[in-house]
């Protein structure tokens, strides 16, 4: 029976290329896109529209909550490898578009003046032809006119280009490149125009034989022959013959997919728009996260005094967070410290107590104390002193337990028993209760087996001292 499955190179080599792979997956920029606030249903559907544009690299099944503050959705990105915060909210009088670069900023904020869906630039094309294999990669991010127009300009080119994977003009596979983001800054109004999408077709071929390249075929049941097909067009439209000129056309380097894109060849580049169209204008940076110093404000501006005093609180805030966070590293190590010196000094004692109570096992135990002895005797004579009086029914004489006779407690006559509550009088009787002349079934239980017997001896007279 042969060998199934692949071999150990390949095996390993496969594990190699995925690894890889991987790494190359996780250098890349990743985004999340979502909307913040109540924004109502144009607004959302925008939000999932520039989500459908950054994809591959972003959260396609997104969800977030009311309840989700930013923080939680910082503190979710990290693991993610998230890069990029593309928030887009509502308020009475505009539409807003953050955005954020993760994990310490800084935030851009724009004020969307116009925007269109892409259910709205799709409805109003002839043709157009969009499936799920061109979402498979990046768009080609194309930057018009960002020029020497200051520093805020120059940031906003390098936020865009961070959103988007870099790539070696070299080495790049024209077949990953589906897609185009074309974003045009206009220096006069200030304003930012979002636009989208590429297409690659054969040039230098007639109607017919583009159409026959394509993936649906024309119809040729009224014609006799082929060639009037190649020759004349005939059954074409005239919408279908565009003009193509020095400025689309180009030769490719290597070999495209699709019919008649071939290496070497002269091909047109076809732009045909799919949305969402933006109309963005910049309002502010900030240095953080949604927080910080404000960089650069397009309808505030303050002077150099104003801006000295903010880093001045901001300075000094940082200084007070700083002091306090070293005085709970204080307290925390001091209490750590006296922790550690009470634990040694509990086990210090402890062993102390264990090596007095076992003592040295060589030498001799010195037993109790003469006066302890002394009690402990005494107590047993107690004890037996009180056997006798329970066995015989009379007294011990006092020199059969000397010691006991000592701390006899003198007692009353044998039936006399100890005296119980008095009972409540009746009503309508002057006469005094009378006093209980028994005890109850469980006095003697109560009482033990000790103070029954000591009862039983109570008023017996003692017998007579004998004559020495």
């Amino acid at each position: 029976m042969g060998q199934s499955g692949r071999s150990r190179h390949q095996k390993r080599a496969r594990a190699q290329a995925h690894l890889r792979n991987l790494e190359a997956y996780a250098a890349q920029p990743h985004s999340f896109v979502f909307a913040r606030g109540r924004v109502g249903r144009s607004v959302q559907q925008l939000s999932m529209d520039l989500r459908r544009v950054m994809e591959p690299l972003t959260a396609t099944r997104l969800q977030i909550r009311k309840k989700n503050s930013l923080k939680d959705c910082v503190a979710v990105a990290g693991p993610l490898g998230v890069t990029h915060f593309l928030i887009v909210s509502k308020t009475e009088t505009n539409v807003y578009f953050k955005l954020m670069r993760l994990p310490g900023g800084p935030t851009l904020t724009f004020r969307i003046n116009k925007y269109t869906l892409v259910r709205d630039v799709v409805s109003s094309l002839r043709r157009h032809r969009m499936h799920e294999q061109q979402f498979a990669h990046p768009p080609l991010l194309v930057l018009n006119s960002f020029g020497p127009h200051g520093m805020h300009v120059k940031l906003m080119a390098t936020m865009f280009q961070n959103l988007f994977p870099s790539i070696n003009v070299h080495k790049v596979n024209l077949n990953t490149i589906k897609r185009c983001l074309l974003i045009n800054y206009n220096p006069d109004a200030q304003e930012l125009d979002f636009r989208h999408y590429i297409k690659v077709v054969p040039v230098g071929a007639s109607r017919g034989m583009k159409k026959l390249l394509q993936e649906k075929f024309p119809n040729m049941s009224r014609l006799q022959d082929i060639s009037e097909l190649l020759a004349t067009g005939a059954g074409l439209s005239e919408s279908e013959a565009e003009p193509d000129g020095e400025h689309n056309i180009t030769e490719l380097p290597q070999a495209v997919a699709g019919r008649g894109n071939m290496r070497a060849q002269q091909s047109a580049v076809r732009l045909t728009e799919i949305g969402p169209r933006m109309t963005l204008e910049l309002i502010k940076i900030q240095e953080g996260v949604g927080e910080g110093n404000v960089l650069f404000h397009r309808l505030v501006h303050k002077t150099e005094e104003e801006l000295q005093a903010i880093l001045a609180a901001k300075e000094e805030k940082l200084r007070l967070k700083a002091q306090r966070q070293d005085q709970q590293a204080q307290n925390v190590r001091r209490k750590r410290e006296q922790r550690e010196a009470h634990k040694k000094k509990s086990l210090a004692g402890m062993k102390r107590a264990w090596a007095e109570a076992d003592g040295d096992s060589d030498a001799e135990d010195p037993g109790a104390p003469p006066e302890a002895e002394g009690t402990s005797q005494q107590e047993e004579e107690e004890d037996e002193a009180e056997y006798f009086r329970q066995a015989v029914g009379e007294e011990p004489d006092e020199d059969m337990f000397p010691k006991a006779a000592k701390r006899r407690r003198p007692t009353g006559p044998p039936g006399k028993k100890q005296r119980l509550k008095e009972r409540k009088p009746d009503r309508g009787s002057d006469r005094r209760p009378q006093k209980a002349k028994g005890r109850g079934p469980g006095a003697q239980a109560k009482m033990g087996h000790r103070g029954a017997a000591r009862n039983r001896g109570q008023g017996r007279p003692r017998p007579p001292k004998r004559a020495a």
